[in-house]
């Protein structure tokens, strides 16, 4: 079972789709959303969910004081439940309407969408190849705003996104069992991103 862990609709059940879906687990979203609060990166921000699945990501981030949430997923059946889960995060928060679900592949989302985005939650299926997640990440360039913060997870065993490609450099990396996670910015995000990128690694 998934919950909300923390914010306005903490403990409200997220269902989760059937097969072909992987939920980051309670102990990755709490370390990740930790680490966005310490930025500050997460209260008013514009959010953008990728390979939404369940939702989790970004329905956390909207009860955590996110002012607008988009899901991307390309499951119809996962889209389904997305909505259903977004329609009750926007209960418990007392929204008029929940979060605008976009049923569909990622980059032709991104080829249509205008953002800006504030925070980007990008959680692909362990198996993408690599090709196509750095063209996605590529494609999301555009609708990044200036000090955008992007959220990436993968399997360990995979290899680390092309950040170069897509025109991030890194802010902190940490590994969670089988589950990386990477935090990045858009070159030139502000006067600490050179410093930020070449810090130590928190992996572990």
């Amino acid at each position: 079972m998934t919950r909300i862990i923390a914010g306005a609709a903490r403990g409200i059940r997220i269902d989760v789709p059937g097969a072909g879906t992987r939920p980051t687990s309670d102990r990755v979203r709490e370390s990740v959303f930790g680490a966005l609060e310490s930025m500050g990166a997460i209260d008013g921000s514009r959010v953008l969910d990728l390979y939404a699945g369940s939702g989790a990501l970004g329905l956390e981030a909207w009860s955590r004081g996110a002012s607008s949430v988009d899901l991307v997923e390309r499951s119809r059946s996962a889209a389904t439940v997305v909505e259903r889960n977004g329609a009750a995060v926007a209960r418990a928060l007392g929204a008029a309407r929940g979060p605008r679900v976009h049923q569909g592949a990622v980059r032709a989302f991104l080829g249509r969408t205008t953002g800006p985005y504030d925070l980007v939650f990008t959680d692909p299926p362990y198996d993408m190849e690599d090709a196509v997640m750095t063209a996605d990440l590529v494609a999301l360039g555009p609708s990044l705003s200036a000090d955008a913060i992007v959220v990436i997870e993968r399997a360990k065993r995979s290899s680390p996104p092309d950040l170069d490609a897509a025109g991030l450099v890194p802010l902190r990396e940490k590994s969670y069992g089988d589950t990386s996670v990477w935090w990045a910015t858009p070159v030139g995000a502000g006067p600490d991103t050179e410093a930020q990128s070449t810090a130590p690694s928190q992996s572990r």
